[in-house]
């Protein structure tokens, strides 16, 4: 049996990947960061408690436990140069990323080499999950209007340009215009930021996608209940996602509640 560690951040889809796999007879040990907010959700997996600031010793982990495959998902915060507790390894791989200022894709990039390097692989948990991604062309009752195809046809024109540079995957369209690209706050806090931005005219969407040469392992774009919630709450229209290549967190209920509260939501193909 397959001995795999799951590095879990923030939010469900550790525990929806874990479960997955669990299912098809994978051995999984969930490795909690220290800086994960609901630990309780835990206390009946198999679970360690890691900290980000030292790889050194979550290497030492992982062969204490006889794991050789590794899996991260969840929402991770990146930790800051200024962060006390990095053993030297870490804070080498701090300095030479974080001064540099390097962005997501290259910093997990080079993680994934250290645990390589270690003798520790990436464990490809895709293909044990294709009901968490954006599969059909519609997730909801309701389906984009002709004002949101329109945007979504001005999204793409930026999204071919945006996906080269390593910030973000999401951006905001109101009446054909950019209210906001993202950056290091994250979707839900673009949502909101964009809100002030609207004029009168359509409600807006919210476009979902992958950046450019991206990582199926880690770093994955994704969307969940909050979401939707937030999408509602500013008075969204609704949300285009890239198809097969954005997760879905609760699928079912994300559903539930975007076709109870008169909100879309679409996969596309962006590329």
């Amino acid at each position: 049996m397959n001995k795999i560690g799951l590095i879990s951040g923030d939010g469900k889809l550790p525990l929806h990947i874990g479960n997955s796999l669990i299912k098809h007879n994978f051995d999984v040990t969930y490795l909690l960061l220290h800086s994960v907010k609901d630990k309780s959700i835990y206390k009946n997996e198999n679970h360690i408690n890691i900290n980000i600031l030292s790889i050194k010793k979550i290497i030492k982990i992982l062969n204490l436990n006889n794991i050789n495959e590794v899996i991260f998902a969840g929402s991770i915060k990146r930790p800051s140069i200024k962060d006390l507790g990095f053993d030297i390894d870490t804070l080498k791989l701090a300095k030479k990323l974080l001064l540099e200022k390097q962005g997501d894709n290259n910093l997990l990039t080079s993680i994934k080499k250290i645990f390589e390097n270690q003798g520790i692989s990436f464990f490809n948990w895709i293909k044990y999950c294709p009901n968490l991604f954006a599969t059909e062309r519609n997730l909801s009752i309701n389906k984009p209007s002709n004002s949101a195809k329109y945007n979504l046809i001005k999204a793409k024109s930026i999204i071919s340009e945006f996906k080269k540079i390593d910030v973000g995957q999401s951006i905001i369209i109101q009446n054909q215009l950019v209210l906001g690209l993202e950056a290091i706050e994250g979707t839900d806090h673009l949502i909101e930021r964009c809100s002030n931005y609207k004029r009168k005219g359509d409600k807006g969407i919210l476009v979902k996608f992958s950046k450019k040469n991206q990582s199926q392992l880690i770093d994955i774009p994704t969307i969940g209940l909050k979401t939707i919630e937030n999408l509602k709450k500013n008075n969204y229209e609704g949300v285009f996602v890239e198809k097969n290549k954005c997760l879905i967190i609760d699928k079912d209920e994300v559903s539930n509640y975007a076709n109870n509260n008169n909100i879309f939501i679409s996969s596309v193909e962006l590329d």
